[in-house]
């Protein structure tokens, strides 16, 4: 009975040795147990004793690992969708960039610019999937909220300008607030390329003056005027090509809310997915040990509370009367600067204001008179879509240029010339000019006279508006064609208009007024304005 014992002792022992050996090859053999074999995570029993006796362990089955979301394939753009990306990463960004190099309220300016052209890449893209709404009917509220991105990133362009009428990059920013009408074109039906081409003419009204001004001493402000300008050229080009008689649509699309909000919806390419589930422990383990906790940081500083000022101690303190000052220390007459010179003379004062009330601006320079300026060679040249005429001082012969429509002209600093306008140009800008004689065929816009003396104006064919400020006599010829011409005056004294009139086809010569009699109406609360005619 005793050797029997001995025996089943000799066997246990052995087979207790066996897996011993065994659990310890499979820990030097494994650092890392992949989770491709779930018998390799399970946990192995450990005998209690040398009476136990060790029994097979049960190899147990995992469970079906989770299957990842499937990715839908996205939709290709179409091509004017990607002509358009390209527009945007090219010409917009380009300008961007020179907007950055000058910083400050032109980098903030240009992003604004940069956000209407995304919205209008947006619009864009939804025309292509739905049908056009019914401007007319009950879709006018769908319409206006697809408008309403590009609406929001017109006014805050043209909101920076309003609120920086006195900075000194004014005229950079009233360029940018005029040419940011370019964003409407996608409510243009017919032709759309051109409202294009005339944003870019009231964009160079300011844009020229910026050329003009630091054409020498500032090429970063060129480059800048440059690239702005460029980007209505491109963009003229891409409406042509695609949009040559406005946004077709999408006749067998859905409604345009419809797929607004299905755009809205769809996560932005590029995030970064979720981190995938933990795996789940084997059928029978035990689960994975929970993660250590952080180490143990030091405890948020407790921040006391600003003591309220005491309104008892303050009242008290003004109850006192005389008595309240005798705290105060007397000052020694070797301590007083009025008295002292060499202490005012020591005495800063620092050049921040503690309120952080910032330096009024200093006067600015008056220009200098036009007789003691260095006169400078004559020019005329056609610089893109801008033809620029100046300093010219008595030339013998007219000066003609051939204008096209797309053309604006910038007419300084002429005396006792005549220019001649051939063809039908844009718009046409004079300043500071003593006796110019100006000749045009037609405009597609207005005429601007500023800051001119003895001005001689000759509309041959159809002319809307004319703009007369600062001016000291002008005689202004209409054609039968321009009968119906605008002409708005301030400023200006001694102009006279000529209409053909009558049947002999005479000029009719009006004189425009020049004084104003005010006065107050009672009966009326308000302001009556009369031209005070002088009769005799």
């Amino acid at each position: 009975m005793a050797q029997n014992n001995i025996h089943n002792l000799v066997t246990l022992i052995k087979r207790l040795e066996a897996a011993t050996t065994r659990l310890e090859d499979i820990a030097s053999s494994t650092i890392e147990l992949p989770q491709a074999v779930p018998s390799l995570t399970a946990t192995v029993a450990t005998p209690s004793g040398p009476s136990s006796v060790a029994s097979p362990t049960p190899q147990p089955t995992s469970a079906p690992a989770p299957s990842a979301p499937k990715r839908t394939p996205q939709e290709p753009l179409p091509e004017s969708i990607e002509e358009f990306d390209v527009f945007i990463s090219q010409s917009v960004n380009k300008y961007v960039q020179a907007s950055n190099k000058l910083g400050d309220l032109i980098a903030e300016q240009a992003s604004k610019v940069l956000e209407g052209f995304k919205q209008q890449r947006r619009f864009l893209l939804i025309s292509t999937k739905a049908r056009k709404p019914d401007i007319t009917g009950s879709d006018m509220v769908v319409y206006q909220e697809l408008l309403k991105p590009i609406n929001e990133a017109l006014m805050a362009v043209g909101s920076i300008k309003e609120s920086n009428r006195g900075s000194p990059v004014f005229s950079q920013l009233s360029a940018v607030a005029e040419g940011i009408m370019v964003l409407a074109w996608v409510t243009v039906d017919n032709r759309p390329y051109k409202h294009v081409e005339e944003s870019l003419g009231s964009a160079q009204f300011f844009g020229n003056r910026v050329l003009k001004e630091y054409k020498d001493k500032g090429p970063d402000q060129v480059e800048w005027v440059q690239t702005f300008y460029q980007v209505f050229r491109d963009l003229a080009e891409y409406v042509k090509q695609y949009y040559p008689n406005g946004i077709p649509w999408n006749a067998g699309g859905k409604p345009a809310a419809e797929v607004a909000k299905t755009l809205d919806s769809v996560p932005a390419s590029g995030a970064a997915a979720p981190p995938p589930p933990p795996p789940l422990p084997a059928a029978g383990g035990a689960p994975p040990p929970p993660p250590p906790p952080p180490p143990p940081g030091m405890p948020p500083a407790i921040q006391a509370a600003p003591a309220k000022p005491d309104m008892n101690a303050v009242f008290s303190d003004l109850n006192k009367g005389e008595a309240v000052t005798k705290g105060l220390r007397k000052v020694d007459r070797s301590e007083m600067t009025h008295k002292n010179p060499a202490l005012r003379a020591g005495s800063t004062v620092s050049d921040r204001d503690s309120s952080g009330r910032g330096k009024s601006p200093a006067p600015g320079k008056k220009p200098k008179p036009e007789s003691m300026r260095v006169k400078k060679p004559p020019k005329k040249e056609l610089e893109g879509n801008k033809w620029t005429i100046e300093n010219f001082d008595k030339p013998s012969d007219p000066i003609v240029i051939e204008a096209e429509m797309s053309h604006s002209i910038l007419i300084s600093r002429c005396n006792q010339t005549t220019i001649i306008v051939k063809g039908k140009g844009n718009a046409v800008t004079v300043e500071n000019t003593q006796r110019l004689s100006l000749v045009i065929d037609s405009l597609v816009s207005t005429v601007d006279v500023v800051k001119s003396s003895n001005f001689a104006l000759q509309v041959m064919g159809n002319l809307p508006t004319i703009l007369l400020d600062q001016l000291d006599g002008a005689q202004v010829y209409l054609s039968k064609e321009s009968t119906s011409t605008r002409v708005f005056s301030s400023k200006s004294a001694g102009i006279n208009v000529n209409v053909l009139a009558g049947d002999d086809d005479d000029y009719k010569e009006i004189p425009l007024p020049s004084q104003i009699c005010s006065y107050f109406d009672e009966e009326k609360g308000d302001m009556v304005n009369e031209i005070v005619d002088h009769a005799g």
